[in-house]
């Protein structure tokens, strides 16, 4: 009796797995070089974050860099491209100063809409 109520619900289950059908689309060029732009973004702030002064500057405001990648991990497309292009405009010899800075305030008003909890100090508005 067990045997065969087993073996159907087994049947169904492999039956409605199987019926599921995948989707695939095709992608576009224009979508696959935007996706690969998007990594790429990504990929020149991480960098931009590990540099060593960076990570000296970050260190001395009371960030950790765990937190500062983690971030960075979580921000949408649209706040990289954001983030970048402020680090693209920045003078070559303040480059240190002002991603730190940005990096902080970002943090900042992170915990001010309570999205993190890095600064102690910060009450999240609620």
């Amino acid at each position: 009796m067990i045997k065969k109520w087993l073996g159907g619900a087994l049947a169904a289950m492999v039956l409605g797995v199987a019926s599921m059908g995948a989707q695939a689309s095709m992608i576009s060029n224009a979508e696959l070089a935007a996706v690969e732009a998007q990594l790429e973004l990504r990929d020149q702030v991480m960098q931009q974050i590990t540099r060593a002064d960076v990570q000296q500057q970050l260190v001395a405001m009371g960030v950790s860099v765990k937190d500062v990648e983690q971030r960075i991990a979580a921000m949408t497309d649209a706040e990289i491209a954001q983030l970048h292009s402020q680090l693209q405009d920045l003078p070559a010899g303040a480059g240190v100063i002002g991603i730190a800075l940005f990096v902080f305030v970002v943090f900042v008003i992170t915990d001010v809409l309570g999205a993190t909890d890095i600064f102690p100090f910060i009450q999240p508005v609620r």
